[in-house]
């Protein structure tokens, strides 16, 4: 099996936006495409118009129940607020997600991926023992895969070009490739997701 080429890029573009950053932009984008104003965005969320407009010109730490509020008054889901565009395959490192807290209690989320729409997700979890990797041949057009490894190490993605994982880590790749999953340790468990569109 061919070791990963180091120069290959397999993560976010070099400087990645904040998350104040990229909810500020999706926010803008997200009022302009409704149509609403800053005031009746405000008034629909229940936040002040001030606010929104720091929230906007990416100041402050907005809390996840003011982004559910802002996503219901947009008639958006929440994750076009976070999700910006990936390249072709995409590690996330445990930790290494931006993640948002509640106001209310000690609870974090990371958005690793978000559905396209019209896209069917499967949702697996898979266990893999060292000695022989899986090959996987191409899956139909358009099929992409997500893992999130729980525990163990494991060489995953596309055949050419896997990647090593750790737990907690994440990989999105091209499931209409030659793709290869291969357990490092004995006991290794993750989470695959198999998008459809």
């Amino acid at each position: 099996m061919s070791q990963p080429d180091s120069s290959v890029p397999v993560s976010a573009p070099a400087a990645p936006e904040s998350p104040q950053e990229a909810i500020a932009a999706a926010l803008r984008r997200e009022r302009a495409r409704s149509g609403l104003s800053l005031t009746e965005v405000a008034k629909r969320a229940g936040i002040a118009k001030s606010t929104l407009s720091q929230l906007e010109s990416g100041a402050g730490n907005p809390s996840i129940e003011t982004l559910w509020a802002l996503c219901i008054a947009l008639d958006i889901q929440f994750s076009r607020l976070l999700d910006p565009p990936s390249p072709a395959v995409q590690v996330i490192r445990a930790g290494e997600a931006p993640a948002l807290a509640s106001g209310q209690s000690e609870y974090r989320i990371a958005l690793l991926a978000a559905s396209p729409p019209a896209v069917r997700r499967d949702i697996y979890r898979l266990t893999a023992e060292p000695g022989h990797p899986r090959e996987s041949d191409p899956h139909s057009r358009g099929v992409v895969e997500h893992v999130v490894l729980a525990v163990g190490r494991a060489r995953v993605g596309p055949a050419d070009a896997p990647v090593e994982l750790a737990p907690g880590d994440y990989i999105c790749y091209p499931g209409d490739m030659p793709h290869v999953f291969e357990a490092l340790e004995p006991g290794t468990w993750g989470m695959l997701i198999s998008e459809y569109s």
